[in-house]
């Protein structure tokens, strides 16, 4: 039977301008890192694909090595998308990223124009798409001259392959001298994708206020510090968990799972009971306090997690006192 999204899909969420752009994002985005491969459920995967697009989640994130195995999101992503979502492409904002490696020899890794052309024909190919609404360089290459990575990116958009564009784990020093060379092409940075959790602040010493300055987007992945920020470890380690899966693409290891963060999980735990709110949606609410965040990068296992996590917009306010205490818990 076709899928018909819910007529009430723009009912519940909020969206957010990205940067000084014209483009509105979804304040929860669903990203594809895990759960998207070949190794995991299909029909799994398209329940929690028409969840989000049913509670108005239109931003679905990729990246050319997500899976596992590598590029087999994309490809999954793009057999649902024939199956349920043509009828509403111009509704969603779909992005990809290179800028890990893929393929053998030198041309499969990093920033060059080779890679980065090459990696973009992939993904449109393995998604059935005419065109990428975002594309990302997925990290900085020390090796590649920027202008080359960023020229190409500007290309691209020439082309009509790609609407925007954006860069994902530069550091703040990094982020301005991109920002300049695109701006002086012609071809402004839409968006900053960075890790950022109450576990990783590092977008707090500087870089936030680079993109606020540059009129920038944000959008945080891994808000949820892989799990440690959901109920899921407060009581150990669980048998199905993914720190016991040794599933590689940068799922979560054993070893992240320190008792000392876990302890502080159970501190912010009580705090977000306290609230209202389980761990995970005070943890996406703590970001999106910060008007600078465009949106946060939930991933999801099961469709009601996505439910779970868009409540978050709920309350996203927190008093002076709460902000303490959490500073204090995360010291």
């Amino acid at each position: 039977m076709q899928y018909q999204a819910n007529d009430q899909r723009y009912q519940s969420m909020e969206y957010r301008r990205c940067g000084n752009s014209g483009l509105k994002l979804p304040a929860i985005s669903l990203g594809l890192w895990h759960n998207f491969g070949h190794i995991d459920p299909q029909e799994n995967a398209a329940a929690i694909l028409r969840m989000a697009f049913n509670h108005g989640i239109t931003h679905f994130d990729l990246a050319n090595n997500y899976g596992p195995p590598p590029g087999s999101a994309e490809e999954n992503f793009g057999k649902i998308f024939k199956a349920n979502f043509i009828p509403y492409r111009d509704e969603l904002v779909i992005s990809s990223k290179a800028g890990w490696g893929m393929w053998p020899g030198p041309y499969g890794d990093w920033g060059s124009k080779k890679y980065l052309v090459a990696s973009l024909d992939q993904s449109l190919k393995r998604m059935g798409l005419d065109y990428m609404d975002i594309f990302y360089h997925h990290r900085p290459d020390p090796n590649t001259p920027l202008e080359e990575t960023l020229a190409t990116l500007d290309g691209m958009v020439r082309q009509g392959k790609v609407l925007y564009i954006g860069i994902s784990s530069y550091k703040p020093e990094e982020a301005a001298r991109a920002f300049r060379i695109l701006k002086q092409m012609g071809t402004p940075c839409l968006i900053h994708q960075p890790k950022y959790s109450m576990f990783e602040r590092w977008v707090e010493d500087g870089l936030l206020d680079v993109l606020e300055e540059n009129g920038v987007g944000c959008i945080a992945f891994s808000p949820l510090a892989q799990g440690i920020l959901t109920n899921k470890y407060l009581h150990g380690i669980p048998a199905d968990s993914r720190a016991n899966s040794h599933r590689g693409n940068g799922a979560i290891e054993e070893v992240q799972l320190t008792e000392e963060k876990i302890g502080k999980a159970r501190q912010l735990n009580v705090l977000a009971e306290q609230r209202g709110q389980n761990l995970a949606q005070m943890a996406l609410a703590w970001i999106l306090k910060d008007k600078r965040i465009t949106s946060v990068l939930i991933g999801a296992s099961r469709p009601e997690q996505v439910l779970d996590s868009i409540r978050c917009l709920d309350n996203y306010s927190f008093t002076e006192e709460e902000l303490a205490k959490i500073n204090s818990i995360l010291k």
